[in-house]
């Protein structure tokens, strides 16, 4: 604790700017978060006006993935498993790991030639990119990783570890779509 102290009296920061700063990160955790996990729970049970299971199983055999059903529940588990993991702060590294192999993909999909909707991949891009951000600079003490000094202390090196980790994961998919 006394190098914390330490770094925000060098840089200035007060307690009220600490708050704020965590206020801030749980205000994103929680909109990115559940976000994906909407996102999750239409792909897996056809909630929020989702396609459900078995269209989204199509969809993936359509986009040239062997195996569609297994790719649905793969996505569908990694967008609401790690969304809430996200809104949570819980496991951060590991839900950052989850929703940026899922991007991978869904940018890979979706292609990058147009960025603007209604054909292109802006709001992924920020989703992504915002889970990349959250995932590096943690979820902030208004989480349950706050609760886990695991993860409070080696807090850089785990979240490096998750991003590359699904990065990695993103890729090894990709090269088994046709």
């Amino acid at each position: 604790m006394a190098y914390d102290r330490r770094d925000r009296a060098i840089f200035g920061a007060t307690s009220a700017t600490t708050a704020t700063h965590d206020v801030g990160l749980l205000v994103l955790r929680l909109v990115v978060g559940l976000t994906m996990a909407a996102h999750g729970t239409q792909k897996l049970f056809g909630w929020f006006d989702g396609p459900g299971f078995t269209a989204t199983g199509k969809g993936f055999s359509m986009s040239g993935y062997p195996a569609g059903q297994a790719m649905a529940a793969i996505a569908g588990l990694s967008e609401t498993l790690g969304g809430l993991g996200l809104a949570l702060g819980f496991l951060t590294p590991l839900a950052g790991a989850a929703l940026t192999g899922t991007f991978i993909n869904v940018l890979a999909v979706r292609g990058l030639s147009t960025y603007f909707a209604p054909k292109g991949v802006e709001l992924e891009s920020v989703l992504f990119t915002a889970v990349v951000a959250l995932t590096l600079t943690g979820p902030g003490r208004f989480s349950v990783d706050h609760l886990l000094p695991v993860l409070r202390e080696s807090r850089p090196r785990y979240a490096v570890l998750g991003l590359v980790l699904g990065a990695v994961a993103g890729f090894v998919v990709l090269l088994i779509r046709d």
